[in-house]
């Protein structure tokens, strides 16, 4: 993933969902395989966060992307409006992103994490 971010330990996940405000999957019809997911946390004041945006490597991942990050803001903005949000993305997403009015960079900020585990 961009800016070195690795996944979640499998062990970690069950902690990472009760953690989530809520959390978007899509899933392929045909066989029921998790195709598409982000989750999202929140102080339910000032900041949202979408985490583990993911989508199936393919022909059809930009799309995917796309509809992840729309639903997403929808839902943010219904429930949540006012609050400043950030993203962490990989770098496959970022059309995506821009093209649902994200700023990657603006002014020259660059957002930066650090594992503190």
């Amino acid at each position: 993933m961009s800016c070195g971010e690795s996944t979640h330990p499998e062990e970690r996940w069950e902690l990472a969902l009760q953690r989530s405000l809520w959390q978007i999957s899509i899933l392929d019809e045909s066989n029921g395989e998790l195709i598409g997911f982000v989750r999202a946390t929140s102080d339910l004041a000032l900041n949202a966060n979408l985490w583990n945006l993911a989508a199936k490597p393919g022909p059809n991942q930009a799309i995917l992307f796309a509809v992840l990050v729309h639903r997403a803001l929808q839902i943010l903005r219904r429930d949540l409006p006012g609050c400043s949000l950030s993203i962490s993305a990989p770098a496959d997403a970022l059309q995506a992103l821009k093209e649902q009015g994200f700023l990657i960079d603006p002014n020259g900020i660059r957002a930066m994490g650090l594992s503190l585990s």
